[in-house]
């Protein structure tokens, strides 16, 4: 079964889960998605979905790429990415793959292009701490400091200096889908996500470990009290 999709950062909001708390939720727009393409391990020698998302007019695409489409009788999309499964004979070209993949309790792994926040220096690039404010500091207090001993006479790899921040694929793994509304394509994943509003988003099943929940037997439970 294909447990990923592509879609788009909406925004931000809150919900109240069961206990009355209030939960910080991503909205995503996920789906709907066509399957553009099937990799089989007869013919390509490994298994995988080509998933199409967010309609595009033909004058933005090539004529190659447009004859892509017309060749599967699909209408153009803006974005293809293909996703590895186990098993891809279940799926077939032009068939739809919507938001109810997942359900509320799945945990996934977001990937996607943060927001580019220009040339930044190491107290936001790094969270570096400032130096003292103090007399004869007035110019200096935002500076990285030191960059190493004299004995190299070089600076060193991977110093941590000022530089681009931002504008880099990044991905958030074992992130929660607290509700799903399969309807409006529409998931709404705890915490943030790596991408600014509208940002494409590529979801899949987490790679980590699902933390167990334990649950209490009622026998348990009456023993206590």
């Amino acid at each position: 079964m294909l447990k990923s999709i592509i879609g788009k950062k909406v925004g931000m909001t809150q919900v109240f889960n069961e206990k009355g708390n209030v939960v910080p939720v991503t909205v995503v727009e996920a789906g709907p998605c066509i399957v553009t393409g099937v990799r089989t391990v007869e013919k390509n020698g490994y298994a995988a979905v080509q998933l199409g998302f967010g309609e595009i007019k033909e004058k933005s695409l090539s004529n190659p790429q447009v004859g892509f489409f017309k060749k599967n009788n699909i209408s153009c999309r803006k974005i293809i990415r293909e996703f590895r499964v186990s098993d891809a004979s279940g799926f077939s070209v032009g068939q739809e793959i919507k938001a109810d993949v997942f359900k509320a309790g799945d945990y996934v792994d977001v990937f996607a292009l943060t927001k580019g926040k220009g040339y930044a220096g190491v107290i936001k690039r790094h969270n570096f701490g400032m130096q003292p404010v103090s007399h004869g500091q007035s110019d200096r207090t935002r500076s990285r400091g030191s960059s190493g001993a004299q004995g190299p006479q070089k600076v060193l790899k991977g110093m941590k200096m000022s530089g681009h921040l931002g504008n880099e694929y990044v991905t958030v793994q074992k992130l929660l889908v607290v509700n799903v509304d399969a309807e409006k394509n529409i998931l709404l994943i705890k915490g943030s996500v790596p991408s600014v509003n509208k940002g494409t988003l590529f979801i899949s099943s987490t790679l980590k470990k699902i933390p167990k929940i334990s649950v209490v037997p009622e026998k348990a439970k009456a023993k206590k009290k």
